[in-house]
């Protein structure tokens, strides 16, 4: 584990708003609750202690927006923490963070080269930025019928036949765990003088274990994205954007990018939850993770056991775009036992009060992190055990394929913003999408705008709908229209 310069005891942010509680402010400033009297419901839900510090920007609380006391002394521990030459506290979701990096370093017709399998955030960001996209294939494991990390050959193609782009966007890991040949990606991309922005909303932990794939900012990345929400225990919609040096003479600009769509209005809720969860990451972070893996590797073994599930991990790395595997991620293949990984999400949802993170035609992910222990391990194996016994069947008839290779015929920022027509789905083969098609979880594009509409990404989505899958992004809610391009 890497040695702290400053002391991580301190949590700046957290005990200036326990101050501020302390010293009984009278508001009249916003929020209009005014630390609760005005919504008692409020109260009672939250609790006074939390109503209290829902504050607003003043002296003795900084501004996130131009931070020069507490926040920025709590950006500088989280900064220090994971080894970075600058942290930013976001408020608006990693996504926010995904968008702020490509922001800074692609500008309107430059070329970003990324795996097809990123979040809907990233191609979001190519839409604001008019930047083009270069897609590598992330390539497919067949048996597990999920989509895998960019291999470094491919990357180096990419960089090759586009001697241009600006800025390659790594995933680390990616949804199910697989992580790519991170160290010698970031060492290439950089000979060829791009920025490498590194997608780590699944891999906070990263930065707190040696037994765990590295993270981006350990290996050389210029930028990374942190979901400190998702597995290092702060409130939902809190995260981190690390710049590493290679951004050193860019901090300020950094800033200002970030200021263009984060909130002028930053929780301090939710600022403190990054303060308070960073503090315990550096202090308890080591054993915690050392536990959780015990944790993880058990319930695999004991899901493997049960028959009929593949809870897979390091057996699958291939030195290649299964380089690595994060093994906190619960990532188990259902289709031996003729129930698509959807159908064993809601079942778990519905019959076992069990909320997995996601489940998709072939897999179901539960997420196991800071905040799990051993009673609630032994749960969800015993419910999947019982959802084999009960619902268990022939595997025959399960659509295999996760990753639809796209045909891109416009950039995105090109469809989103030209005219438009809805058409009924089934009318729709050959014409270019206007909007996305995705499943929620993960939120990863099977079609993004600029696409073209093929009888396969047809055929999935009927698929998906039929299993019962979470479709968003359209306009239509209920998918039975579709914005394409106007001919």
């Amino acid at each position: 584990m890497r040695d702290f310069q400053l002391s991580q005891v301190k949590a700046p942010l957290y005990e200036a708003l326990q101050a501020y509680k302390r010293r009984r402010v009278l508001s009249f400033d916003v929020p209009g609750h005014k630390k609760g009297p005005g919504n008692p419901e409020l109260v009672e839900f939250l609790g006074a202690d939390t109503v209290a510090v829902d504050a607003n920007s003043m002296k003795m609380l900084d501004n996130l927006i131009h931070p020069v006391s507490v926040i920025k002394e709590a950006e500088e521990l989280a900064a220090d923490a994971f080894g970075a030459e600058a942290a930013y506290f976001i408020v608006n979701g990693t996504s926010a963070a995904v968008q702020a990096m490509i922001l800074a370093t692609v500008n309107p017709g430059e070329q970003i080269i990324m795996p097809r399998n990123v979040h809907r955030s990233a191609i979001n960001a190519l839409i604001l930025a008019r930047a083009t996209p270069i897609y590598v294939d992330p390539g497919m494991n067949d048996e597990l019928g999920i989509p895998l990390a960019m291999s470094l050959k491919e990357l180096e193609a990419a960089i090759l036949a586009n001697p241009e782009a600006k800025a390659v966007l790594i995933n680390n890991p990616t949804y199910y765990g697989v992580c790519a040949r991170l160290a010698e990606m970031v060492e290439l991309a950089h000979r060829h003088g791009l920025k490498v922005l590194v997608d780590e909303a699944h891999g906070t932990h990263f930065y707190f274990s040696d037994d765990l794939p590295p993270g981006g900012l350990e290996v050389g990345a210029d930028l990374a994205a942190v979901s400190l929400h998702k597995t290092g225990g702060s409130l939902t919609q809190s995260s981190l954007l690390l710049a590493g040096e290679g951004m050193r003479d860019d901090l300020g600009y950094l800033r200002q990018i970030i200021n263009l769509t984060q909130t002028t209005s930053a929780s301090y809720l939710l600022m403190s939850s990054l303060d308070i969860s960073r503090r315990n990451l550096a202090l308890r972070g080591e054993e915690t993770f050392r536990k959780l893996l015990e944790y993880a590797r058990y319930a695999r073994s004991e899901i493997n056991k049960i028959g009929g599930y593949l809870a897979f991990g390091k057996e699958f790395c291939d030195e290649d775009a299964f380089y690595d595997f994060d093994e906190t991620k619960l990532s188990i293949h259902t289709r031996a036992m003729g129930l698509a990984g959807i159908e064993v999400y809601d079942l778990l949802r519905d019959e076992y009060e069990i909320q997995a993170e996601f489940g998709d035609l072939g897999n179901v992910l539960a997420i196991l992190s800071i905040g799990d222990r051993p009673m609630a391990v032994e749960r969800l194996i015993a419910a999947l055990s019982d959802i084999r016994r009960r619902y268990g069947s022939d595997p025959e008839g399960l659509l295999s394929s996760e990753y639809l290779e796209p045909k891109v015929l416009l950039s995105p920022a090109e469809a989103f913003y030209a005219k438009c027509e809805q058409l009924p789905l089934a009318s729709c083969l050959g014409r270019i999408a206007a909007e996305f098609v995705m499943c929620y979880p993960p939120g990863i594009p099977i079609l993004a705008p600029g696409e073209e509409l093929t009888p396969e990404i047809l055929e999935y989505i009927s698929y998906a709908k039929t299993k019962g899958a979470s479709m968003t992004g359209t306009e239509d809610l209920d998918l039975n229209l579709l914005n394409v391009v106007k001919e």
